[in-house]
């Protein structure tokens, strides 16, 4: 299963801003079974955890979800 660009840009910042799963797992208040799965693209992120995610990471939501245009 090709990995979705959220999930993409969700690990990259992630990684961008230095934090480990396991850190962004506990600054949001899910697992990182969780985390990763939705790093990995198997589960969906809900507008609730985008907007957790960009909170925790100082970006703006639609840095997350942004659809590029081809």
């Amino acid at each position: 299963m090709e990995k979705s660009s959220v999930a993409q840009r969700i690990r990259a910042f992630r990684k961008l801003k230095g934090y480990t799963q396991n850190e962004l797992a506990d600054l949001l208040g899910v697992s990182i079974a969780i985390l990763g799965a939705i790093e990995r693209g198997t589960r969906k992120p809900d507008t609730k955890i985008i907007n957790k995610i960009s909170q925790v990471l100082d970006i703006e939501p639609d840095e997350l979800v942004a659809v590029v245009a081809r």
